[in-house]
């Protein structure tokens, strides 16, 4: 009998350790200190990075619907275009007459070029067309709001002038009308004078249509200069005034990003020293900025100005992030290399370091200051209260570059010294110009510098430690662009997760890193110049990728204080990764756990020192196939799924395979 009894127990304790949890063996344990007081994160560590690329801003969050609406594109953008691209002179029912392109008297020196009309021939009218970006995306029963500047033209010696029209307005029809023609609404217009006048209409069009045109139409004979004509929804972001993409612009939004570094990397320091994006020609009445060549390859209206940025950084609760040249331009100007960096003379230096002086008193000086009353002007009396300044991007650390970066530096430190200069250290996470560049940060004691890197997925997951050796006594890290580069450039969730691996270490280390931002941040479909990127639009849709769902559910659940966390029963640091914070505000512990194994991955989880645990815990999880992608035909193949959860002290969880796992435990 006692034989029995010992072979049933010996046959139980078998059983056991097979079936009971299946994987003990296997399991995983994490143990988190929640009784002590952690290590502290930066408040501002998820932000974003905006640079227009990919028509990010025009054509994107940038909610204007005319493009080249003030006729400056130029053949040193795009070589076949010109003043007049992506407008269609039309004559309708056998009208006649001709268009020009004219700049000798404009509306504003910064914006040369306009368009004369002769009608000689009216019949149904002659007039412009314009398809806006890939076709202008309207919705039944919204308003449109046109704008655009006009006079007349009486004595064109090129046009045997017409004196009985002089002094009768001309009449215009602006319309809004399908690809085959259907008018969709119509307003009347007229021009008067000889002077620059702004006229608008409001346009509401009938039905829904994805690829509309604007149409103006003249209607008597004679000449008509125009110039800035623009349409906007007139429900933008917040309902701004020459403002920002509604659906695009919540998108952003969602992600609850603690800052916003704009205009751009790259962008910034140009094309040659000539092409430096100059924040001063980005503010003011939009007909009165000057665009210019962007670096991708297209133009910028800068209508998405200076102002612009600061408002929605402020409006969606963001911490305002500037970039500017380091009085250098980008090594790469020409794509190639063949030109090189490109140097400011030491001669212009002070009248730019003047310009960022200025910079900084425009955001932050009192309304009665010299450029704090044009930020007032523009409807924003109260200081944007500017905190960061970065000075360069991925630039050579070159010996001309460290004399400018200096000079700009302590020019700030001394008038500003409560302003964080940002440095850079290169475009790359190793090398030369990283090496050299934290070197010369070592030197100058900065507070800050800008580190890149755009790696494989495997990269991320091999450099979990990489900041766990960072000198907590030198210069603070900001991970200004980071993204992994799967095969084909797609953004699988094989890449999503290896970011949420690496940022992982990033909270670990959130006293050193003290802010990060995915890159790039949107691309338009269809005029792509970088892949991969965080959000993918067209004319009505938004796309959010699973790199986008990781930075969201980081930022939504990141914590004030890195508890520490002790992981055991892992045979290989490259296909697991957990971080573990306490949100101070409420008291909340987050837990999150990457899996970016084939198999489901069983953990045992102990919450040591824990006083107050709410049995009921709330639990994100995003996954999926590695190679899954979310396209605008299955937008959702890979999207956060929301669920309760019990916990206790101790508790037990199945991580899935391929895995973002986020558990928010309530100990209030």
């Amino acid at each position: 009998m006692l034989t029995k009894v010992i072979r049933l127990v010996v046959v139980g304790l078998i059983l056991s350790t097979l079936f009971t949890p299946a994987a003990r063996a296997q399991q995983v344990t994490l143990r988190v200190q929640t009784d002590a007081p952690g290590r502290p994160i930066s408040p501002d560590l998820f932000g974003i990075f905006f640079e227009d690329l990919n028509y990010a801003a025009d054509g994107g969050l940038y909610a204007e619907l005319i493009q080249n609406r003030s006729f400056e594109y130029q053949a040193t953008e795009q070589p076949t275009w010109n003043s007049l691209s992506f407008w269609e002179l039309t004559k309708r029912g056998g009208g006649e007459g001709k268009w020009a392109v004219e700049y000798a008297r404009p509306l504003h020196p910064n914006n040369p070029h306009y368009l004369a009309l002769e009608v000689t021939k009216v019949a149904d009218g002659v007039g412009l067309v314009n398809p806006g970006f890939d076709g202008i995306a309207l919705r039944a029963g919204e308003t449109y709001d046109l704008s655009l500047f006009a006079r007349q033209l009486f004595m064109n010696r090129r046009w045997p002038p017409d004196n009985s029209i002089e002094g009768r307005p001309m009449s215009l029809a602006a319309r809004l009308e399908s690809k085959d023609g259907e008018v969709l609404c119509e307003a009347p217009l007229q021009v008067v004078g000889r002077e620059w006048t702004r006229l608008t209409a409001a346009l509401t069009p009938s039905r829904d249509e994805e690829a509309a045109r604007l149409v103006l139409l003249a209607k008597a004979n004679g000449g008509i200069a125009l110039d800035e004509i623009s349409l906007f929804p007139r429900k933008t972001f917040r309902d701004r005034p020459n403002g920002l993409r509604a659906d695009l612009a919540q998108t952003i939004a969602d992600l609850r990003p603690k800052f916003i570094r704009f205009p751009g990397g790259c962008l910034v320091h140009g094309n040659g020293t000539g092409n430096f994006y100059d924040w001063k020609e980005t503010i003011g009445p939009v007909e009165q900025r000057r665009g210019q060549a962007n670096l991708w390859g297209y133009h910028q209206s800068v209508g998405l100005g200076y102002f612009e940025y600061f408002q929605f950084a402020e409006d969606i609760g963001a911490k305002p992030l500037p970039v500017v040249a380091a009085g250098v331009s980008c090594q790469n100007s020409d794509h190639t290399g063949e030109v090189g960096q490109q140097c400011l003379a030491i001669a212009d230096m002070p009248a730019y370091i003047q310009d960022i002086l200025d910079l900084i008193e425009w955001a932050n000086g009192p309304a009665a200051s010299r450029w704090g009353a044009k930020r007032a002007a523009a409807g924003h009396p109260r200081p944007f209260n500017l905190e960061y300044l970065g000075v360069g991007n991925e630039d050579v650390i070159s010996e001309e570059f460290r004399v400018r970066f200096k000079m700009i530096r302590d020019a700030v430190k001394k008038k500003y010294p409560e302003i964080t200069v940002v440095g850079t250290v290169g475009p790359f996470p190793d090398g030369t110009d990283y090496e050299a560049g934290w070197k010369f940060a070592d030197e100058q004691r900065l507070e800050m510098v800008d580190e890149h890197g755009y790696k494989p997925p495997e990269w991320y997951w091999r450099n979990l430690t990489r900041f766990d050796r960072y000198d907590r006594a030198k210069s603070k890290v900001y991970l200004g662009e980071f993204a992994a580069h799967d095969t084909g450039r797609a953004n699988t969730l094989r890449s999503a997760l290896a970011e949420a691996a690496y940022m992982t270490s990033l909270e670990r280390n959130g006293d050193i890193v003290r802010l990060a931002s995915y890159a790039p941040l949107l691309a338009r479909q269809g005029h792509t110049q970088w892949r991969p990127d965080l959000i993918y639009f067209d004319g009505t849709r938004v796309l959010r990728t699973a790199n986008y769902y990781v930075q969201q559910l980081f930022s939504l659940n990141q914590g004030d204080a890195y508890l520490t966390s002790t992981l055991t029963g892992v045979s290989s640091p490259d296909e697991f990764a957990v971080s573990s914070v306490r949100d101070g505000r409420t008291g909340d512990i987050i837990i999150k756990l990457v899996n970016g194994n084939s198999a489901p991955r069983p953990l045992l989880l102990e919450l040591s020192g824990a006083k107050r645990i709410s049995r009921q815990a709330i639990k994100t999880v995003l996954a999926g196939e590695a190679a899954a992608v979310n396209g605008f035909d299955a937008p959702a193949r890979v999207a956060p799924v929301t669920s309760g959860i019990l916990v206790d002290r101790q508790f037990e969880y199945e991580a899935p395979a391929h895995s973002l796992t986020v558990i928010r435990i309530k100990t209030r």
